[in-house]
């Protein structure tokens, strides 16, 4: 019996120093950062709590935010 572990090298495609996400990829993440910081900012203020900004408007803004966050890292970088 062959006793010798066979070791398979494993090729990488991106050892050329290029980053993980491609342009339009950092694009959308900095428009999603942009967005989540508007919506803290419609949250932001001490009158009125209960005021449709800042209940309804402000998390739907934060939410879509994190939708776009999550489109930026799932879409495939274009080469």
């Amino acid at each position: 019996m062959n006793d010798k572990k066979t070791t398979k090298k494993v090729e990488t495609s991106k050892q050329d120093g290029s980053f993980v996400f491609g342009k339009e990829n950092y694009q959308l993440m900095i428009l999603g950062f942009v967005v989540i910081i508007a919506g803290f900012m419609l949250m932001y203020g001490t009158t009125d709590i209960f005021d449709f900004r800042k209940l309804t408007l402000a998390p739907i803004v934060v939410l879509a935010g994190f939708v776009i966050e999550v489109f930026a890292i799932m879409r495939k970088p274009k080469d």
